[in-house]
């Protein structure tokens, strides 16, 4: 399962941006970047600096690496309408996402663990894959082995509506829900700059 495992904290910090759902990394507590001199060495980021940066956070955000989050942008490119979206909608479509939107899971990186762990299915059927992409009418539920466990019985009670976000729908007395359409731009709620990656990796 390809994830990042090494200081969340530090990454949070360099690039300025709470990567992590969890509430420990919801704040930037320094505003300087990491490491003995972050303090004194704070030069203005060139443009090529900020595009990489934007990347980054894309990255960390939805808990993928370099070489997939290049393979997601290459589909990008060959769908029709416009790259960015495209790949916004795509890491939004990855089932460790839509487990960690629908309320299943309190962080994509819990999702993620969820689903390696066989307690997801797809359509009936385990799914072990976190970016497996789904399509519009999949539908997703906690296999019935695990509906006993209080994790998921506790975050259903977090949840406030039945519908988390507009292309799911969701049904907690069945701990399951439905990828009802693919998402569309204005529906995704994440502060992020998709152009900026396609700026950068069109040079």
């Amino acid at each position: 399962m390809a994830r990042y495992t090494g200081p969340r904290a530090r990454i949070c910090r360099r690039l300025d941006f709470p990567v992590f759902e969890s509430p420990k990394f919801s704040s930037i507590r320094k505003n300087f970047p990491p490491g003995q001199h972050g303090a004194t060495n704070r030069s203005k980021l060139s443009n090529y600096g900020i595009q990489l940066r934007e990347k980054q956070r894309i990255k960390y955000l939805y808990g993928i690496l370099e070489k997939q989050f290049r393979n997601y942008f290459k589909k990008a490119v060959k769908k029709n309408g416009p790259t960015g979206d495209n790949l916004l909608i795509m890491l939004e479509s990855r089932l460790d996402n839509t487990v960690y939107r629908l309320g299943l899971a309190s962080t994509r990186r819990s999702a993620r663990q969820l689903v390696s762990h066989k307690h997801i299915l797809v359509n009936n059927k385990i799914v072990n894959i976190p970016s497996f992409l789904l399509s519009p009418g999949d539908i997703i539920q906690v296999r019935d082995k695990s509906k006993t466990n209080s994790m998921f019985q506790d975050s259903m009670r977090r949840i406030q509506g039945d519908n988390p976000m507009p292309w799911l729908i969701l049904d907690k007395s069945k701990l399951s829900g439905t990828f009802s359409q693919l998402p569309e731009r204005e529906q995704i709620t994440e502060p992020v700059n998709e152009q900026l990656v396609v700026e950068l990796y069109s040079k």
